[in-house]
């Protein structure tokens, strides 16, 4: 996996993503010390608040901003924004009131909604190859799951000898390391393509989204895994500390089985998808979720039972996630994936939105068993609802390279394009130049 990192130009963009990830990490930490000094025993309604701000950035603003940067170069997009984020980060301990963290997360989130799917939808025109960009997805997946082991560790060795003020030092010193390793190298540039409304660029790839069959499927597929993983992010302290009486030691060590457990799937993928179609083992990914939600019900009962449910719920996880960009790739043109990008960005997001209180809600108004079968029966209903939505005619795994693809799809006009079901004629074409 890690020879794509001999390819330049890949491995300056995946130091610039690991950098951030882990200076964003740092400023997670941060911002709950900040909140508890700010609000005291309200601190837990700041930091929720925070996060629907950040949710509905990315729901919201991704688009807009996709829409604002159709045809500008990418490389002068990508380091504003991360100046940007790394000004808004370095004003974060310099507030006083509340209402101050509220309107600067939104200004940090909404940057990160323009940079993070622009940024996703630039390595496959770096990667053109098909397996070296399947390995860099699996390396994409863990680094997010690595952000999360070790940014708490880091920002409990710098709270040693600095201050919550300092740990927002190091997220600013993480976006100017990300915006340096992004202006070092060039970037593909982006196929012209025909002047078009606002409107149209604004509603492009969501249309795209709606249009395409395989793509209807993944968004449904995606909100029920996040009904699957939302029972992880949101209960695990409710399970661990409320209903086991144990530390906040022993949550973190449950969430870093769940992110253990996406890391072991996230190594063998490449390998994996080599011999089974991407919808199979999606589909397979969310049932192993399912399978973790019913067992989670019967025998969640102690604290040794939930690591290894968590683990293969991580495991299920990442067997979703990790080749979703693959299928994103698949269903538009070069010029047309930062727009696909940012929808999905969107939408995935909603669905988190929607899971997240849900989640919650369950676990305060029922118990522990009834959350764990609610949401799997959501999760269930997701299975059988992909399954009818994405074709199983689009199952065979396809091995192609992304600018012969983008180039012969130049002629598919209307929004569906991607729905290469609907054009059998053009589907043997381009088989014909896809080596199997």
């Amino acid at each position: 996996m890690l020879e794509v990192l001999h390819h330049r130009v890949y491995r300056h963009l995946f130091a610039a993503q690991v950098i951030s990830l882990l200076g964003t990490g740092l400023a997670t930490v941060a911002l709950s010390l900040m909140a508890f000094e700010l609000a005291g025993d309200n601190a837990g309604a700041v930091l929720a608040t925070a996060l629907t701000i950040k949710m509905l950035a990315y729901v919201f603003v991704s688009p807009v901003l996709a829409a604002a940067f159709h045809g500008v170069a990418r490389r002068p997009v990508l380091v504003s924004l991360d100046i940007i984020r790394a000004l808004t980060a370095l004003s974060l301990p310099f507030l006083s009131e509340v209402w101050h963290i509220y309107i600067v997360i939104f200004i940090l989130q909404s940057s990160s909604a323009g940079f993070t799917p622009l940024f996703q939808a630039t390595i496959p025109d770096v990667l053109t190859d098909e397996r070296e960009y399947t390995k860099a997805l699996s390396l994409s997946r863990l680094a997010y799951d690595m952000e999360s082991l070790i940014s708490p560790m880091l920002a409990a060795a710098l709270l040693l000898v600095t201050s919550w003020h300092g740990l927002f030092f190091g997220t600013v010193l993480g976006f100017i390391a990300s915006g340096i390793l992004v202006l070092s190298v060039s970037l593909p540039a982006l196929k012209q393509t025909q002047t078009s409304t606002w409107t149209e660029r604004l509603t492009r790839g969501t249309r795209i989204y709606f249009g395409t069959p395989r793509l209807r499927g993944l968004l449904v597929l995606n909100i029920a895994t996040a009904f699957g993983g939302a029972m992880v992010f949101v209960n695990t302290v409710v399970l661990v500390q409320g209903q086991f009486g144990l530390t906040g030691q022993d949550t973190a060590i449950a969430l870093a089985a769940f992110g253990f457990g996406s890391m072991l799937v996230a190594l063998r993928l490449p390998q994996i998808l080599e011999h089974f179609s991407e919808r199979r083992v999606m589909l397979s990914g969310l049932v192993v979720l399912i399978v973790g939600q019913i067992t989670g019900a019967m025998f969640a009962q102690g604290y040794y039972a939930l690591l290894l449910i968590w683990l293969v719920m991580g495991a299920g996880y990442s067997l979703v996630q990790t080749p979703t960009s693959k299928i994103l790739v698949r269903s538009a043109t070069a010029s047309e994936r930062p727009a696909l990008f940012a929808a999905h960005f969107s939408l995935s997001h909603a669905g988190w939105m929607l899971a997240y209180p849900v989640a919650g809600w369950l676990m305060t108004a029922m118990d522990a068993y009834s959350a764990f079968i609610v949401l799997a029966v959501v999760s269930t209903t997701g299975v059988i609802l992909t399954s009818i939505l994405w074709p199983a005619s689009d199952e065979a795994p396809k091995s192609h390279r992304h600018d012969d693809l983008a180039d012969d799809h130049e002629h598919l006009k209307h929004y569906g394009h991607g729905d290469q079901h609907s054009h059998p004629h053009v589907l043997d074409a381009l088989h014909s130049k896809w080596p199997r």
